[in-house]
């Protein structure tokens, strides 16, 4: 997988494209991520890539000449690329995204930044991605999130694809509580389950728990996720526990 960013802040991405998985995985060459700066491609003396906007308005806008150059040139290189930009307006980012994203032979990035881009710009991409309901400063974080979330389902990066499919959104549900060492601190103690051995009883557990957590923190997720029996009775044993709980 090959990643290029068009942006106008390539300094923002040094330090955190060598870090923790992404760097291992570009020294390992499972993928390839080339940041270019959208400036190059402007070509009067003084470098402009934005202007202010017809009709007035506050802000300054990217102009679509510097920008549909980026873009024609990054098509050039990866002919196959699936191109994005980073805009509040697009498609929010999810899991199920990802692994789209994911299948793609490579990925194009456009970091949108001042107070937008100029719309012709749209012509040029594949689609629009936002990574949620908020207004950040530019593209250049959001390429970040949408880099981490789509490499590491690429196989090879964690090094465990069995780590990949028991993470939370998954499955439609968030991942079940997690433990380690030491058993005990103060009064607070591992389930007993977890440590019994016993492998049909620790995924049923695992799998009623996290039907649990997604009940409690994220309840919307269950209402578009089709449940099998044995999920519809957990989540049906949860709900009645609960009830009981409140008389």
């Amino acid at each position: 997988m090959k990643f290029r960013i068009l942006t106008l802040f390539p300094e923002m991405f040094d330090s955190p494209l060598k870090s923790s998985l992404i760097g291992k995985a570009q020294e390992r060459g499972i993928i390839g991520i080339e940041v270019a700066n959208v400036r190059d491609y402007a070509q009067d003396k003084h470098k402009q890539v934005d202007d202010y906007p017809f009709g007035g308005g506050p802000g300054m806008v990217i102009r679509a000449d510097v920008a549909l150059r980026a873009l024609e040139d990054a098509r050039r290189e990866l002919p196959d690329a699936r191109t994005i930009l980073l805009s509040p307006g697009g498609r929010m980012l999810s899991q199920e995204l990802a692994g789209e994203l994911a299948a793609a032979k490579s990925l194009v990035l456009f970091c949108g930044h001042y107070e937008g881009v100029d719309n012709r710009i749209l012509a040029a991409v594949d689609e629009e991605v936002s990574i949620g309901d908020y207004v950040l400063t530019g593209g250049e974080l959001a390429a970040l999130v949408v880099i981490d979330v789509v490499a590491r389902l690429i196989p090879g990066v964690l090094g465990s694809e069995e780590s990949v499919s028991d993470e939370s959104f998954t499955d439609g549900l968030l991942e079940y509580p997690q433990f380690t060492r030491p058993r005990k601190i103060d009064e607070m103690e591992v389930p007993p389950v977890l440590v019994s051995g016993n492998h049909e009883e620790i995924r049923r557990w695992r799998k009623k728990e996290s039907i649990r957590k997604t009940l409690t923190a994220r309840p919307d997720l269950l209402i578009n996720k089709e449940l099998n029996d044995e999920e519809k009775k957990f989540l049906l044993d949860i709900i009645l526990a609960g009830r009981e709980g409140e008389e």
